[in-house]
């Protein structure tokens, strides 16, 4: 199935188009290689991918069991490595919203995190870390 169309723009930038919806994402090579930072780097987007990953499939979860995670947030930090060079560790600082969720809800949400495609689809040599809190709603909202 075919998802999108990349197409190299020019100056280390690519613009990639969402065939189903048009969306678009724009690219540009890392500061640290040759770009300017004018937008996420393809590493960049590997790395949130991450967390949008957990976060999209929390919220599949999270409404089968009729639970309310809206609000919740994560940062993503990469650490690339080099010869080759590659993302070498990924680490989500991910905060939940807690609207007096049950351990075991909470359980359950940190399992669908930590067994979602993508993070499940990465080199089993790249380091993954996950950091789960649960804050109240309201100090979020």
């Amino acid at each position: 199935m075919i998802v999108s169309k990349v197409t190299y723009t020019g100056k280390l930038h690519t613009e990639a188009v969402h065939l189903a919806s048009g969306s678009r994402i724009q690219t540009d090579a890392p500061v640290d290689n040759h770009g300017k930072g004018e937008a996420f780097s393809p590493t960049d987007l590997l790395s949130s991918s991450l967390a949008c990953c957990m976060f999209t499939m929390m919220g599949i979860v999270a409404e089968r069991h009729e639970m309310d995670i809206s609000g919740s947030y994560a940062s993503v930090e990469k650490i690339m490595e080099s010869d080759p060079r590659r993302v070498g560790t990924i680490i989500i600082r991910m905060t939940i919203a807690d609207r007096e969720l049950s351990e075991k809800q909470k359980e359950i949400l940190e399992h669908t995190a930590r067994t979602c495609p993508v993070l499940l689809s990465l080199s089993g040599e790249m380091v993954k870390e996950l950091d789960l809190s649960f804050e109240a709603a309201a100090a979020i909202d």
